[in-house]
């Protein structure tokens, strides 16, 4: 036993040993060859040198490249002091890489590149006509940029006090209507590069002004990377969802941003890589966002908003004919010729499967019909040409998602109908009102439902103040107000905010309380004083949209808005009959129905 325990210790010591030898010859072998290496490339390093070979030959590689940049003089001084630190490193130091990236950077940023603009400006409105149907507004002021552009090229003003002629465009609108599409044809039409830079979901500041070269790894913002994309000095850069910015504790890139999109300041963007002025007074900059409410406020000042509130059914058929079934019929593999749809199925398509301020359901709509048809022919249930009336149009996309309820949700008193504006453009809501017995608690109560922000619920408290304090001009039973009342704007589900219902629900309550319907044909907006005044609101173009399209033919809109009708296009506009309302009782007026016939439609309904 006591020879076999010895048999075990040395066989663990020999192991042991064993173990040892192994690893001290690995780390010797490791050292011998590490050591090797050092003295190999030591003396490589110097023959290289007596030959003049080697690292010369990058760094007159580099200084050939920035004699062609034609860089400004700060930025030559900047990158030639980096060059002399690239000559005097040795390719095994780490800063050797770092160096090299840096000036190549700084080599790809077209400092002195530019595209010639196409100063004629009646095929640049062409080209703009032909990508988009509508925007007038917007076409407009790109030709008024163009046209600027050109004189001051023609008086030698092309930069006054170090500023290009460089602009911020900012469009606004609910999605759908070509905010982005638009930056692609204005680009087109200008004779520049275009670029884009999404800025939804950023929040590190870094991703705007880059990060400084301190750090492992880092990298330009996306300014100068959307520059390095473009080749140009003068590009059209989107960007794009500049609302949806947001910020937490590595910074707050919408501050960032203030600099890149300040003409008194961007001729001198500072990079945090780049580290030296960088000028961006010739860019194009065309910021897009769905909502303004959303933009900090100092961003919002330095943008010159234009806003695409949406389009009216002749326009979506116009831009369906020419360019959304184009595009569908295509992507379905099959030929113009084999499919046609004629402006009344188009038409049926808007108002029976799509409800929207711009085209993006209507093209889906359009793409599901013509791969309905592109399945027929290919299983040769049809034979093309296939032509889509009216009445084959629920043949392919089935029910109608859409009808107009404005009918039947006015027929009773108490319910009126009224305009809102939401982050997919305007819309129509319906006010209800209703009494509800005190139940012994005591009257005068307000029940509110419907997911209503604060402002609507003040909005709602004024109403029944101004109602109850004006019963007797308004017709209504002094008995009658003092019970309690239920306001409800559905869809229950959907928040709901902003003072513009507050004509509304005050003809709501006047309507539940005299027993006068309102109208069918009519929808309001305004806000309402204590007073009985009616208060101007925003959002009138996208609201009298939304009326449109629901088939109402009134809008009753307050009298300080008048200025605003002029928005509206002119097709909607005559189609329309609008009521300017200074007062409640000018609501009223137009609202209700007359209590000679009010009584008989009550009591049909």
């Amino acid at each position: 036993e006591r020879l076999s325990t010895l048999i075990k210790w040395t066989k663990a010591i020999l192991a042991d040993a064993s173990l040892k030898e192994k690893i001290r010859s690995e780390v010797a072998d490791g050292m011998e060859k590490t050591q090797r290496e050092f003295l190999l490339r030591q003396q490589m390093e110097a023959i290289k040198k007596q030959l003049n070979e080697g690292q010369t030959d990058v760094v007159t590689g580099y200084r050939e490249r920035i004699a062609q940049a034609g860089m400004p003089e700060n930025v030559l001084t900047e990158v030639n002091r980096e060059l002399d630190r690239l000559e005097r490193t040795s390719e095994q130091n780490p800063e050797y890489g770092w160096i090299r990236t840096y000036l190549d950077w700084m080599l790809d940023i077209p400092w002195n590149v530019r595209s010639e603009d196409n100063y004629d400006l009646t095929k640049a409105r062409q080209i703009l006509d032909e990508d988009h149907t509508g925007l007038g507004d917007v076409k407009d002021r790109i030709i008024e940029f163009l046209a600027v552009r050109k004189l001051r090229q023609e008086r030698g003003l092309e930069v006054l006090s170090g500023r290009g002629s460089g602009a911020i465009i900012t469009l606004v609108g609910p999605p759908g209507v070509g905010k982005t599409s638009l930056g692609e044809s204005v680009a087109r039409a200008l004779g520049r590069k275009f670029t884009r830079v999404s800025l939804g979901g950023i929040r590190d500041e870094a991703d705007i002004r880059g990060h400084r070269r301190t750090y492992v790894g880092a990298l330009p913002g996306r300014i100068v990377r959307a520059l390095k994309d473009a080749g140009t000095k003068n590009p059209v850069i989107m960007l794009d969802e500049i609302d949806k910015v947001g910020s937490d504790w590595r910074g707050d890139p919408s501050a960032a941003l203030l600099e890149v999109l300040d003409p008194a300041q961007n001729h001198t963007f500072r990079d945090h890589y780049l580290e030296v002025d960088l000028d961006l007074s010739e860019v194009l900059f065309i910021p897009t966002a769905n909502v303004s409410e959303t933009i900090p406020a100092p961003l919002l000042d330095r943008m010159e908003l234009i806003r695409l509130d949406g389009y009216t059914e002749e326009e979506k058929v116009a831009i369906a004919r020419d360019h959304l079934l184009k595009r569908q019929v295509q992507q379905a593999g099959l030929k113009s010729e084999e499919v046609t749809i004629d402006d009344a199925s188009i038409m049926k398509v808007i108002t029976d499967h799509t409800r929207e301020a711009g085209v993006r359901n209507l093209e889906r709509e359009l793409g599901k019909i013509t791969r309905k048809v592109a399945t027929k022919v290919a299983t040769g249930a049809l034979t093309p040409p296939v032509a889509i009336t009216p009445d084959r149009v629920r043949e392919f996309l089935g029910k109608a998602k859409f009808d107009n309820e404005v009918a039947a949700r006015t027929a009773v008193p108490g319910v009126a109908t009224g305009l809102a504006v939401t982050g997919v453009g305007g819309d129509v809501l319906f006010v209800e009102a209703t009494g509800v017995e005190a139940n012994g608690h005591g009257g005068g109560g307000l029940l509110l439902t419907g997911q209503l922000g604060d402002v609507m619920k003040e909005s709602a408290q004024i109403a029944l103040s101004y109602v109850r304090s004006h019963a007797e001009e308004l017709g209504i039973e002094p008995e009658a107000v003092n019970k309690s009342f239920h306001i409800h704007v559905p869809a229950g589900a959907v928040p709901k905010d902003g003072p513009s219902a507050g004509v509304t629900m005050t003809t709501a309550l006047v309507s539940l309380l005299t027993g006068r319907p309102v109208r069918n044909t009519v929808a309001m907006t305004g806000e309402v004083s204590l007073q009985g005044l009616v208060l101007p609101i925003g959002g009138v173009k996208q609201k009298v949209l939304a009326a449109h399209r629901m088939g109402l033919k009134e809008v009753i809109l307050p009298k300080r808005n008048e200025k605003d009708v002029d928005d509206v296009p002119q097709s909607v506009r005559e189609a329309m009959t609008f009521h300017l309302a200074s007062r409640v009782e000018d609501v009223l007026k137009h609202a209700l129905e007359p209590a000679s016939t009010a009584k008989s439609k009550t009591e049909a309904a």
